[in-house]
């Protein structure tokens, strides 16, 4: 079947991205919104739609940047988000390792270590080697921002947020669950010092003066399916006050702030719209809150980004996804303040049809 996307002549309109997300004016079309697209999903698009050699990053950096910018701007976004794991600048982990059965399949998939991390204890926090953040570390976040077409805006985020980075790659899942009681002062300096490096690294991107910059979209998974990871107190002691700093740094500088966060946040809501001061949410799940439920219950305050339920996304036949999506931009999308896009990203094992077909109603709908 043939398809609208990718588009021949995208006409990139970042401005009118931003005012449509703050409710400022109605839509005349759908923005589109992602947090994350599958590297085999992108190369795919280049190889076959686009017509383009894939070079992978370890290859030849600057043109893996450039192949990245076309497929966001050919695929009908406003913006490109550019992660700080495409830079290099990110923290270590362990993983496990198996077997990728997607439908483009990478070979191997990693896991996190949940019952491991790599700081047990006060010895391993002293000796860990923390990020300097050295100022050619930037150099990709310019290198894209001087290649952007006309009319594309760029959202930065941080490779995993605070607490993804502490739970998944410092202390591990289990041992943090422990080490929260047993040694709290650690938890609280692990935390702090991923809070400081993650500041560090968005005052670094204010310097750059980056001209085409809207804002940081920023993840940070704090929730399961029916509640948070850890106890809202605890979130809102130790990590929300980070995301709070991070969002302040942007609204000081004229930019928003967004929040990819998986799992159920119902208990910490208030407090990300009234104190921390997101200006967007992102991340959705049909069997946790549909992205229709939360855009009625809070699509006056805040932004709402994505929500097409990756489980659909991934297996509904074209009719039935069509009228799913359908059913989302009737309630999300007529009054402003929603971008369509995926519940959480465009995995590699969600089929290309689906993913193009998604565009296109949204394309198509309010035209």
């Amino acid at each position: 079947m043939k398809h609208l996307f990718p588009l021949r002549n995208p006409q990139p309109d970042v401005e009118n991205f931003l005012k449509v997300l703050k409710r400022e004016k109605l839509p005349s079309r759908v923005p589109f919104a992602e947090h994350l697209i599958d590297e085999e999903i992108r190369r795919l698009v280049v190889e076959d739609f686009l017509g383009r050699k894939w070079v992978p990053i370890s290859e030849n950096r600057e043109l893996y940047y450039l192949n990245f910018i076309e497929f966001w701007h050919r695929m009908g976004y406003d913006y490109i988000r550019f992660s700080s794991t495409l830079a290099g600048i990110s923290f270590p982990s362990l993983h496990s390792h198996g077997e990728d059965t997607a439908i483009y399949s990478r070979g191997d998939r990693e896991w996190v270590k949940s019952g491991e991390g790599v700081i047990k204890g006060w010895d391993d926090f002293e000796r860990f080697p923390w990020l300097e953040l050295k100022d050619e570390d930037f150099t990709p976040f310019l290198f894209i921002s001087r290649n952007l077409p006309p009319g594309m805006g760029l959202m930065v985020s941080f490779s995993g947020g605070v607490l993804e980075n502490v739970m998944n790659k410092l202390m591990g899942l289990v041992p943090l669950s422990l080490l929260i009681y047993d040694s709290p002062e650690l938890v609280r300096a692990v935390v702090d010092r991923v809070g400081e490096t993650m500041e560090r690294f968005y005052l670094k991107i204010i310097e750059l003066n980056l001209p085409n910059l809207i804002g940081f979209f920023q993840g940070d998974d704090m929730g399961y399916r029916s509640s948070t990871i850890f106890s809202p107190e605890f979130l809102k002691e130790y990590i929300l006050p980070w995301h709070e700093r991070f969002a302040r740094i942007a609204h000081e500088n004229g930019l928003i702030y967004i929040l990819h966060s998986c799992g159920n946040l119902e208990e910490i809501m208030e407090t990300l719209i009234e104190e921390v001061g997101i200006d967007g949410k992102h991340s959705f799940e049909d069997e946790i809150m549909p992205v229709v439920k939360f855009k009625e219950k809070y699509g006056d305050r805040l932004a709402i980004l994505g929500g097409v339920d990756v489980d659909k996304l991934a297996r509904l036949d074209r009719e039935r996804l069509v009228d799913y999506v359908e059913s989302i931009l009737e309630v999300c999308a007529k009054d402003g303040g929603y971008a369509l896009g995926s519940g959480n990203s465009i995995t590699n094992y969600i089929p290309l049809e689906n993913y193009l077909t998604m565009l296109e109603v949204g394309w198509r709908f309010l035209g």
